[in-house]
């Protein structure tokens, strides 16, 4: 018996759970409020994707059907004899069964197999277990596939009925559905609830609802408790109702929820629980006439028939540092399932392996660019972490998940923390592996990038938007074409992967604008230096400067009358640029440039329609790279030293009848020796001077100490510095901070 339920409603991915709730249990944790999560996704996915899920889904076709879904139908034995084995697979368990997979002949193929003519165009140089997860994961979309024609057109594996909460400016058709009879996979859903809910008797259920595509669920969860636990509180919180609901007004919402939270969740979560578990008047659902008493935070609720806002509470929200570590007991952590659906290497971290959730820093520290809703406060309320508070939390959760891979959720991670979160994984000596999201900024210098790679970082996705330096500018992204190239260079040459988002469509983007940023991208990838991207079109948000101050940037939005959910906001462009004919021409040559070909193509013939010759000179991204790094070393700069003890020889060097002493120095990394000669007492100078600039060395030592301490020696320290020897180390495990 828990006091509290949280709950993720289906679906949000099927490797890893959504961190809300396990964020919110920490919390909860350190106010010893007892809590049981759930991730109602993965619990009715594992049941209809199981062999008596899939006896009750073959039921008898009853309309006329094509012919990809007869012929899933006539499968059907196949399906319900290897669908245990294949989700056992995806899980982890039983490897062997890759080399069944991979062999032919063993997973009943559909429609979703016409694409396996680019297998070894796409997967030749991948192992044969990723090979064998896409396989399976082709299998499982001819499943859903005959799902959505069959069974229920709403379901997706990472979405369910988003239709109905996308930009819903009324409740009414959200509202109407969910008088229907319940769907099959309704049906299942609160089968699996009803059993939790008997187990964990709570008194307040909190549905975490990230994303249009879990709305649905959470408002039929909702139902079926008002209808049949009427005593349960049952509150809402969540990117949803922190984007989409700030302007409710439809009181039919409140048939379903007792409360809608917005914003941090922690501080209205706690005063939530203390109105539920000591105010014995909230007994039933609040009638005409009851008034609440006690404190809320950013909360929705109906009070005298009215839907009213109440934050009342004079407390802060909690720092960061006091939130606690997020709390992944009670998830089903080792019955996810790691799925490859695309050769896209970005894509696979995101849906392939378990991933711990983190956030470096609450907010962007930017926090400016146009297109995005800097004016909520998750973007607006900038709050970095101590790195030795999130080392803490990362050995915490390696302790209880047993998973020491890690993906830090920011909006846009800080360099500066990235580089002391860095270097205390490595003086802790942690084995971890790491990816996050960045702004392509000039701070992520080569040296940077060496450190993150030695921490353990694999990859980081950043935003290009619109390879446009007039757009950029227009975006306020902060960043310029040339420097993102500089970046994304750095970035590679470490051995980490690059994402970039990339977006078409933004207000006053010309023709030609457009073109000259796909030739842009063109040039990035045929250059090595981006491995993984994505085109979106832009998509105009009421919390964004551009939603704001459509005049200002040439705009015109619909007018509707919000009582519902208010984000996505449908416009036309003053430009009359029909933007969508450019979908599948960037997308196409994107998915090629990605996999290292068809870089001779004229950019005409990924179009079926005639555009311009595009602007940007053949060799402008080579250019950008050319460009000589600068040889100022700021006086605050850390220096620190990655490798370890070289071996050391003394010999003595004749030139001319003079003699002198000479020290070699061996140094050895992971993947190389390499040797370097000084003089004798320049040599010794080094040795000594290794240990205190060593990463594992307490105090770190500045760029100036240690050109004041090298110049009580010896002469000049810039001579020194920019020797050829030191140059080496330079190349490989000296870096400077």
């Amino acid at each position: 018996m828990k006091d509290i339920l949280l709950i993720t409603p289906p679906f949000t991915q099927l490797n890893t759970p959504y961190p809300a709730t396990a964020y919110i249990k920490g919390f909860l944790n350190t106010k010893n409020i007892s809590a049981y999560q759930m991730d109602l996704g993965i619990e009715v996915i594992l049941e209809m994707f199981s062999k008596k899920g899939l006896i009750e889904i073959f039921s008898p076709i009853t309309h006329h059907p094509t012919p990809n879904t007869q012929r899933i139908y006539s499968l059907k034995d196949d399906y319900i004899k290897t669908i245990d084995s294949v989700i056992a697979f995806l899980q982890g368990e039983n490897p062997s069964l890759a080399r069944q997979i991979c062999s032919g002949n063993f997973l009943p193929e559909a429609s979703r197999f016409e694409q396996l003519d680019d297998m070894e165009f796409a997967f030749g140089t991948m192992g044969m277990q990723d090979k064998a997860k896409h396989l399976a994961t082709l299998y499982l979309e001819d499943l859903s596939d005959f799902i959505v024609e069959c069974i229920d057109e709403n379901f997706g594996f990472s979405r369910y009925a988003e239709r109905l909460g996308r930009s819903a400016n009324s409740f009414d058709e959200l509202y109407n559905h969910l008088q229907n009879e319940l769907t099959f996979i309704d049906e299942i859903t609160i089968k699996i609830l009803k059993q939790r809910i008997e187990e964990v008797q709570p008194k307040l259920v909190c549905f975490s609802v990230p994303f249009p595509g879990n709305l649905y669920s959470a408002f039929c969860c909702a139902q079926f408790l008002k209808e049949n636990h009427p005593n349960i509180k049952i509150a809402m919180g969540g990117g949803f109702p922190n984007t989409e609901l700030r302007e409710l007004k439809d009181k039919r919402v409140f048939e379903f929820f007792d409360f809608i939270t917005l914003d941090d969740g922690e501080l209205p979560v706690e005063l939530l629980v203390n109105q539920v578990l000591n105010s014995p008047h909230l007994e039933g659902c609040p009638k005409d006439g009851v008034v609440f008493s006690g404190e809320f935070k950013r909360t929705f609720l109906l009070e005298n028939n009215q839907v009213v806002y109440k934050n009342n509470s004079t407390k802060s929200d909690y720092k960061q540092a006091e939130v606690g570590t997020p709390d992944y007991s009670d998830l089903l952590l080792d019955k996810y399932i790691s799925v490859i659906e695309i050769a896209n290497p970005m894509h696979s971290l995101w849906s392939d392996g378990r991933w711990n959730k983190l956030t470096m820093a609450h907010g962007c520290y930017w926090g400016k660019c146009t297109f995005c809703d800097i004016s909520l406060d998750y973007i607006k309320l900038y709050e970095p972490i101590a790195a030795k508070i999130l080392v803490d939390r990362m050995e915490e959760l390696i302790a209880q998940t047993g998973e020491n891979g890690f993906h830090f959720v920011d909006e846009a991670a800080p360099p500066a923390l990235m580089r002391e979160v860095a270097l205390e994984i490595i003086k802790r000596k942690l084995v971890v592996t790491w990816w996050t999201n960045i702004r392509f900024e000039k701070s992520f210098s080569a040296d940077l990038c060496l450190l993150l790679k030695e921490s353990g970082c694999i990859a980081v996705s950043g935003g290009l938007e619109v390879a446009s330096d007039r757009l950029l500018e227009l975006i306020k992204k902060g960043v310029t074409v040339e420097q993102v190239a500089q970046v994304t260079r750095n970035f590679t040459e470490s051995g980490i992967m690059v994402h970039a988002y990339l977006m078409y469509g933004y207000p006053t983007q010309t023709i030609q604008e457009s073109v000259d940023s796909l030739e842009m991208v063109r040039q990035l990838f045929e250059l090595g230096v981006l491995q993984s991207g994505f085109w979106h079109q832009f998509a105009m948000t009421a919390h964004s400067p551009v939603g704001m101050f459509p005049d200002e940037f040439g705009v015109i939005p619909e007018q509707n009358e919000i009582t519902f959910a208010n984000n996505d906001i449908n416009f036309k462009d003053k430009t009359g640029i029909n933007h969508d004919k450019f979908s599948f021409g960037l997308k196409k040559s994107l998915f090629n440039y990605m996999h290292g070909i068809c870089f001779d193509y004229d950019l005409q013939d990924w179009f079926d329609f005639k555009i311009p010759k595009t602007k940007i000179p053949a060799d402008f991204i080579y250019n950008c790279l050319q460009k000589e790094h600068s040889f100022n070393t700021k006086s605050n700069s850390k220096i620190i030293w990655l490798g370890g003890k070289p071996q050391t020889e003394v010999f003595t060097k004749s030139k001319k009848g003079n003699s002198w002493e000479m020290m070699k120095l061996t140094f050895h990394n992971k993947t190389q020796t390499f040797d370097i000669s000084l003089n004798s007492e320049e040599g010794k100078w080094l040795m000594a001077t290794l240990d205190k600039i060593s990463v594992y060395a307490e105090n770190k030592i500045t760029f100036s100490q240690l050109k004041l301490d090298f110049e009580t020696h010896f002469d000049d320290f810039e001579l020194f510095w920019f020797s050829k020897p030191i140059l080496i180390l330079r190349n490989s495990m000296l870096l400077t901070l």
